[in-house]
C-alpha cells in the first residue's frame, strides 16, 4: 500500500474522536451532573477504542510511522504491498465497525463523541461503497507513482541522525527490490483486467524511473538522487570516517543488488504495457468505469452532485470570473478583448523571474516574504493560530518535470521536520509572479499551513482525528485561503488581483475538464484547448493538468467546491447572525474540529448558530 493510501485508510478508519469545544451542558442540579458524568465514560470509553484501533492500524504501516517521526524497529522497512494485505485491511474495517455498534451505546454519548462516531459511519459507507474499486488506481503515474514516492520517501522523510537510522536506510533499500516488484505485479495484474493509463503517461512514468537509476553506483556518472542523499546524512554525522565508509559501501551494494533490479523489471513491464495501451484517457473507459467515476466524486466531493451538476457549475462560474477579470483589465487600462489580455499576462516578462539560479532563488525568498507578511496578520481573522514552523523549498530535480505546480507537506508531529511549501520551479514560465500572493496562501497561511498544523495541534484529543483528511474540506480550505487576504487589504496590486481571480478560474475550470473528461468523453487535446482557451496559464500549465486530472479522476472538482460551501455556509450565518457574526469565530467552527465532510461543516456551522442565536 502506497504512502497516500495508507495515510486515506488511517483517516478512513479513525476521523475519530471527539472534537475540541466545550460541551455547553448546564450544571445547576446534581442530576444533571451525573448523566454528563456517565456520558463522558461512555466516551472516554468510545476514545479509548478509537485509540486503540488506530495505534494497530498504524503497527501495520511502517511507512506511515516514518511520516510520523516515529523510529522504531520498523524502520527500515517498506509497507505491504500485496493484494492480500489490502483484502486484509478492507476486512478489519468491516470488523471494527461491526464491534463499535455492538461495543457502545450511542445515545450515551456527548455532542463530541457523537460527532467522532459519525465521522467513523461516514468514513465505513466511503469504504463499502468504494471497495469494489479498490484496484482501479493507476499504480504507476506522473503524479504520485511508486517509482517517484521511493526516492522522494527516502529523501524527505528517512531522517538519519544515528548509525541506526543508516541501517535502517539500508534496510529499505534492500527491501526496494520486494516492495517495488509488489507493486509492478499489481500493476501488471490491473492491466490484464483493461486498469491502465492513457499511451502518454507510459513516456512519463519510463523517463522518471531512468532517471532515478541514473548515476553512481549504477553507472560511471555524478551520484544518483537516492545515493547523493544517503551520502550528504551520513556526512552530516558524528561518525568515524571508517564507519561512514563502511555504511556508504553497503548502501552502494544495496542498491546495486536491489533498487537497480527492481527499477529495470518496472522499466521492462512499463514498456510492455506502453507498446499496448491505448490513447483513451478517461475513466469512462475502464471496467463500469461510469459508476466508477460517480464514486470518485462523491469520495472527492463528500456530496452527492452529479457530473452534469458540476460540470455545469463550472461553466457558470468560468463566465462569472471572466467578467470580474475584466473589470481589472479595464482598470488597468488594457486595449483589447480578454483573450488579448491573458496573451499578454503569459508572455509579457515583467510578469516572470528570470529561468536562471538567480531567479528561483528570487522566486522563493519572495514567497517567504509573502507568508511572513500574512502571519503578522492572522489576530485579525482568526483565533487559533498554527505553532508550526514552514519553509519553503524548490521541487527536487528528480521529480519536478512531472510535479504539479505546488504542494504542501505538513510538518511531523514531533516537530523534528517543519510545514513545506514546494514550489514547482522547473518552468519559470509556468510561475508567473502575479500568482505568487494567492499560491503562497494557499499552501502556506492561512491555507494548507495553517489548517493541517491547526488540526495537528489540537490538544485533548487523540492523534488520528488529527490526521484526518477530506479533500473538499482540505483543498476548499485552501481555495478558500486565497480568498481571504483580499478581504484584509491584500492583492494592491491589481495584477496580483487578477492572479487571484486567475487561480479561482483554474480550479472553476477544472469542474469543467474534469467531468468532461471523465464522463462526457473528451479527448485529451479537447480539454487541453478549454484551459487554453479560458485561462490565462501557459500552454504547458494546461497540458500537466490534463495530464494530472486524468490519472485522477475526480479530485480536481473539491477545490471549488468545497470552496464555495464554506462562503456559503459564511454567507448563512451572517444572514442568521447579523451583528452577531464574528469572523473569527466563524473560523474557528471550520478549523477546531480537524478535517470534516462538507455536510457534517454544515451541521456544525448551524450549530453554532444556534447556540450564538441563545446567546
Amino acid at each position: 500500500m502506497n504512502i497516500k493510501t495508507l495515510a486515506a485508510s488511517v483517516a478512513a478508519c479513525a476521523l475519530l474522536t471527539a472534537c475540541t469545544g466545550a460541551n455547553e451542558t448546564s450544571a445547576n442540579t446534581q442530576a444533571t451532573e451525573k448523566t454528563a458524568s456517565s456520558e463522558q465514560t461512555e466516551s472516554q470509553r468510545l476514545n479509548n477504542w478509537f485509540q486503540e484501533k488506530f495505534e494497530q492500524s498504524l503497527s501495520r504501516s511502517p511507512m506511515f510511522k516514518t511520516y510520523l517521526g516515529i523510529k522504531d524497529e520498523d524502520y527500515g522497512k517498506w509497507d505491504d504491498p500485496s493484494p492480500a494485505f489490502a483484502q486484509k485491511e478492507h476486512a478489519i474495517a468491516l470488523a471494527d465497525y461491526a464491534q463499535r455498534h455492538a461495543k457502545f451505546d450511542y445515545d450515551k454519548l456527548d455532542d463530541a463523541a457523537k460527532l467522532s462516531w459519525r465521522l467513523a459511519d461516514f468514513n465505513y459507507e466511503r469504504e463499502v461503497a468504494s471497495w469494489q474499486f479498490h484496484d482501479y488506481g493507476y499504480i504507476f503515474n506522473q503524479m504520485f507513482g511508486t517509482h517517484a514516492s521511493i526516492p522522494a520517501f527516502l529523501i524527505n522523510q528517512h531522517q538519519i541522525k544515528s548509525a541506526d537510522h543508516a541501517t535502517a536506510y539500508i534496510s529499505r533499500l534492500n527491501g526496494v527490490k520486494a516492495y517495488l516488484g509488489g507493486q509492478t505485479a499489481k500493476a501488471k495484474t490491473r492491466f490484464e483486467k483493461g486498469i491502465y493509463p492513457p499511451k502518454f503517461v507510459y513516456a512519463r512514468v519510463l523517463d522518471a524511473s531512468r532517471n532515478i537509476v541514473k548515476g553512481a553506483p549504477f553507472d560511471d556518472g555524478p551520484d544518483s538522487a537516492i545515493f547523493a542523499d544517503f551520502k550528504g546524512k551520513v556526512d552530516a554525522l558524528s561518525l568515524g570516517d571508517e564507519e561512514k565508509t563502511d555504511l556508504i559501501t553497503k548502501a552502494s551494494a544495496a542498491m546495486t543488488a536491489s533498487v537497480g533490479p527492481a527499477y529495470q523489471n518496472l522499466i521492462t513491464e512499463m514498456e510492455r504495457q506502453q507498446s499496448l495501451a491505448d490513447d483513451k484517457d478517461g475513466a469512462w473507459k475502464l471496467p463500469d468505469g461510469a459508476a466508477y467515476y460517480r464514486d470518485r466524486l462523491a469520495a472527492m466531493t463528500t456530496t452527492d452532485m452529479s457530473a452534469e451538476e458540476i460540470h455545469n457549475l463550472g461553466l457558470s462560474e468560468v463566465a462569472r470570473i471572466h467578467d470580474e477579470m475584466r473589470t481589472i483589465m479595464q482598470a488597468v487600462g488594457f486595449d483589447g478583448d480578454l483573450q488579448a489580455f491573458f496573451t499578454f499576462m503569459r508572455e509579457d516578462p515583467q510578469f516572470y523571474y528570470p529561468d536562471t539560479d538567480e531567479g528561483r532563488a528570487a522566486y522563493l525568498a519572495k514567497a517567504v516574504s509573502i507568508i511572513e507578511t500574512m502571519r503578522a496578520r492572522l489576530d485579525d481573522i482568526f483565533v487559533t493560530k498554527p505553532k508550526a514552523e514552514i519553509i519553503v523549498k524548490a521541487v527536487e530535480p528528480f521529480r519536478e518535470a512531472t510535479a504539479g505546480k505546488a504542494f504542501y507537506q505538513r510538518p511531523s508531529l514531533d516537530g523534528s521536520r517543519p510545514g513545506t511549501y514546494y514550489a514547482n520551479l522547473y518552468r519559470m514560465e509556468s510561475m508567473p509572479t502575479y500568482q505568487m500572493e494567492a499560491l503562497a496562501y494557499h499552501e502556506g497561511i492561512p491555507g494548507h499551513h495553517m489548517q493541517g498544523s491547526v488540526a495537528q495541534e489540537l490538544e485533548n484529543i487523540p492523534m488520528f482525528r488529527k490526521l484526518g483528511g477530506y479533500t473538499a474540506y482540505s483543498e476548499g480550505w485552501g481555495l478558500y485561503s486565497e480568498f481571504i487576504p483580499k478581504e484584509m487589504g491584500f492583492y494592491a496590486d491589481p495584477y496580483s488581483d487578477f492572479g487571484r481571480l486567475s487561480m479561482e478560474l483554474w480550479r472553476a475550470a477544472r469542474l469543467v475538464v474534469d467531468t468532461g473528461l471523465h464522463d462526457k468523453r473528451w479527448t485529451r487535446q479537447q480539454a487541453i484547448d478549454y484551459l487554453s482557451e479560458n485561462t490565462p496559464n501557459s500552454l504547458s500549465d494546461a497540458t500537466n493538468a490534463i495530464e494530472r486530472y486524468i490519472v485522477m479522476p475526480g479530485q480536481a472538482t473539491a477545490y471549488k467546491i468545497g470552496m464555495l460551501e464554506i462562503l456559503r455556509l459564511r454567507q448563512r450565518a451572517q444572514e442568521e447572525l447579523g451583528d452577531k457574526f464574528d469572523l473569527r469565530e466563524y473560523h474557528d467552527v471550520v478549523l477546531a474540529n480537524g478535517a470534516v465532510p462538507l455536510s457534517v461543516l454544515g451541521d456544525l456551522v448551524d450549530e453554532w448558530i444556534a447556540r450564538k442565536k441563545e446567546g
